[in-house]
Order: C-alpha cells, then structure tokens, then sequence
C-alpha cells in the first residue's frame, strides 16, 4: 500500500468521517496507508455486526469486480487515516505493473474472512 501510496493521490480524514454508507452505489475499494477504518453491517437476523481494518489492509474490494455494486456496510475513520481510493482502472493498471499486487490483495481479504469467521464463534 505504501508503495502505492507514493505514486497516487491519499485522501486524508479525521476520525468519525464517513467513508461510505450502506445501500450507496460503490465503484471503488479503499487501501488503509495509516490509521484504522470501521466497517459496521446489520444481519439478516438484524445483530450489528464490525471489523477493523487497519494499515496495510483493503476494504470495498466487492465493488470492483461487481457490476452495479451496492455498499454492504458502513466505512467510517475509526482514527485519523489517509487511504488510496482505487476504481477498477486504476486496480487493473496496479495488477498489470506489479502483479504480486493481485496475490498480496487475496491474502488480505482471506486472512480478514478467516479472522472475522474466529471471532463470530467467539
């Protein structure tokens, strides 16, 4: 993400902004360069339900590979952060340059889907 960071525009926010919103369109995923994101949803059981996400990580990488993507959580600055907004061009151009880019984006979604799955059976 650093490296990445220095060649693209960061968006820096303060704590408590709102990144996106459930139910909003999403063209983007989102790279956490400093600072900590949470991602907060409902159930269909209607329990709230969060992750963190931390430097280092990615967040909204659903709407990159889904047409017509709905947001399916909440992102709000959990601290201040800076972040590396990506559209689907711009992820597309990083795969190409740097194609350790695509493995390393894997492990980070499957490592947070396997932390996410430890801590519901907690």
């Amino acid at each position: 993400m650093r490296a990445l960071a220095a060649k693209r525009e960061v968006r820096s926010l303060d704590a408590g902004e709102v990144i996106f919103s459930t139910g909003e369109a999403g063209a983007s995923m989102f790279g956490v360069v400093e600072g900590t994101v949470r991602l907060v949803w409902t159930t269909e059981d209607g329990l709230e339900g969060y992750e963190l996400i931390s430097a280092g990580d990615v967040f909204g990488a659903g709407a990159l590979v889904t047409p017509d993507h709905c947001r399916l959580s909440t992102a709000t600055a959990e601290t201040p952060c800076q972040l590396i907004e990506m559209n689907r061009e711009k992820f597309l151009f990083a795969v190409q340059e740097s194609p350790m880019f695509a493995i390393e984006l894997l492990a980070s979604v499957d490592e947070r889907l396997r932390d996410l799955k430890v801590q519901q059976r907690t």
